[in-house]
C-alpha cells in the first residue's frame, strides 16, 4: 500500500511524500483517510511555522480535520469495526493525569494531537489512531461531512462552556467557519435569537442564508445579548461584543487572534459578566456528528472548495486567492 502524505517542510513549503503505512498498535485502528478540512491553524503553521510555543522544527504531515474508513485493527480492537466510516478526533490524551480524570481531557498536558509539532497530521493516505477516538459516523454520512465534526465540536464545546439553553440571545462575532458552525450549534441548543457579525459582506450573506441576523462589524450589535461567542480574535469585536451583553451575560473567547486583549473592568464588574476561554473540546464528537446528521448543522454552505491531496498547498493558500471562500477540503483516496 502507498501512503502519500502532505508534508510541511518549512514556512511556505509543502511536498507530497510517500510515508510508510503505519501499523496499528493493539488499541489502535488503521484508517484510510478520505477527507480532511483545512483549518486556520494549518494555514498559520504554513505561513509562520509556529503557533505560540508549538514550533515547526522538523517536517510534519499537515491536517487534523479528517474522516475515512477503518481498514485494519490492532489486536485488542473488535475486527467488526473494519469497514466503518469514522470521524477522527485528532487529540488523544493520556487518560491518567488530573485533567483527564476530571473529564477535561482537552487540557491534558500530554495530549497527542494531529499536526501539532512534532506530531504528524492526517492529510495522508493512512493514519493510525486510538480506536476510541475514531468515532463511527451515522449511516449515509459523506466523508467531508464527517470531517466537519472537528470544527463543529469547537462550537459544541463553546455552547457547553456558555451554558446555552432555550431562550438565550446569542451574539457570534466572526463569520468564518468556526463562527458559522458555532451559530448553528447555538440555535440547536435552543437559542431564540442568533446574531452574527463580520467585516465580509460575503460571509454575512452566508450567515443570512443560514437564517441568522447578520450585522456588519463596526455597526452596533443589538444590546441585551445573554451570550457572546467571540470567534474572531479581534480586539474591536471583543469590546463591542462585551458591551452588547446584558447583566450576568456569559462570554466565551473562541477565536485566536491578538495575544493580549484589553477588557473594561467597570463593564465586567458592573454587569457581573462571566468570561471564559475554550481550548479544543472534550466528549463532543457524538453530539457533533448527530447535529450534522440531523441537519441542525448544515455543512454544505461552508465547504466552498475541494482539492485533491496533490494540491494541498493550493488548499492552504486558498484565502489569499479567493476572498469569497470559507472551508477548503482535501479529498483523497477511495
Amino acid at each position: 500500500m502507498k501512503n502519500p502524505s502532505a508534508v510541511l517542510r518549512g514556512i511556505g513549503e509543502v511536498a507530497i511524500e510517500e510515508r510508510p503505512v503505519p501499523v496499528p498498535a493493539p488499541h489502535e485502528v488503521l484508517v484510510a483517510v478520505r477527507a480532511t478540512g483545512i483549518c486556520g491553524s494549518d494555514v498559520h503553521y504554513y505561513e509562520h511555522g509556529r503557533i505560540g510555543d508549538f514550533v515547526l522544527d522538523a517536517p510534519m504531515v499537515i491536517g487534523h480535520e479528517s474522516a475515512g474508513v477503518i481498514t485494519a485493527v490492532g489486536a485488542d480492537v473488535d475486527a467488526g469495526r473494519i469497514g466503518q466510516t469514522v470521524a477522527l478526533e485528532p487529540g488523544v490524551p493520556c487518560r491518567r493525569c488530573e485533567q483527564c480524570r476530571a473529564g477535561r481531557y482537552n487540557l491534558c498536558p500530554d495530549v497527542v494531537f494531529f499536526a501539532t509539532p512534532p506530531v504528524d497530521g492526517s492529510i495522508a493516505g493512512f493514519v493510525a489512531i486510538d480506536a476510541d477516538f475514531a468515532h463511527r459516523a451515522p449511516d449515509g454520512m459523506a466523508f467531508e461531512q464527517a470531517a466537519m465534526a472537528e470544527p463543529v465540536s469547537v462550537g459544541v464545546w463553546a455552547a457547553r462552556k456558555a451554558g446555552i439553553t432555550a431562550g438565550d440571545r446569542v451574539l457570534v462575532t466572526g463569520a468564518g467557519p468556526i463562527g458559522l458552525f458555532a451559530a448553528q450549534v447555538a440555535r440547536a441548543h435552543g437559542a431564540s435569537e442568533v446574531t452574527v457579525t463580520d467585516l465580509s459582506p460575503y460571509r454575512l450573506d452566508v450567515a443570512r442564508g443560514l437564517g441568522f441576523t447578520a450585522v456588519p462589524a463596526g455597526d452596533t450589535p443589538p444590546d441585551g445579548q445573554t451570550v457572546l461567542l467571540e470567534c474572531s480574535g479581534a480586539q474591536p469585536a471583543v469590546a463591542s461584543g462585551l458591551r452588547a451583553l446584558a447583566p450576568a451575560g456569559r462570554a466565551v473567547l473562541v477565536g485566536m487572534g491578538a495575544d493580549e486583549l484589553t477588557l473594561s473592568a467597570p463593564l465586567i464588574q458592573g454587569r457581573e459578566l462571566s468570561i471564559t476561554g475554550v481550548f479544543r473540546y472534550a466528549n463532543t464528537y457524538p453530539t457533533a456528528l448527530a447535529l450534522i446528521a440531523s441537519g441542525a448543522v448544515d455543512t454544505a454552505p461552508l465547504i466552498t472548495h475541494r482539492f485533491p491531496l496533490e494540491e494541498t498547498e493550493a488548499a492552504l493558500t486558498l484565502a489569499r486567492r479567493e476572498p469569497e471562500s470559507l472551508k477548503a477540503v482535501v479529498l483523497h483516496g477511495g
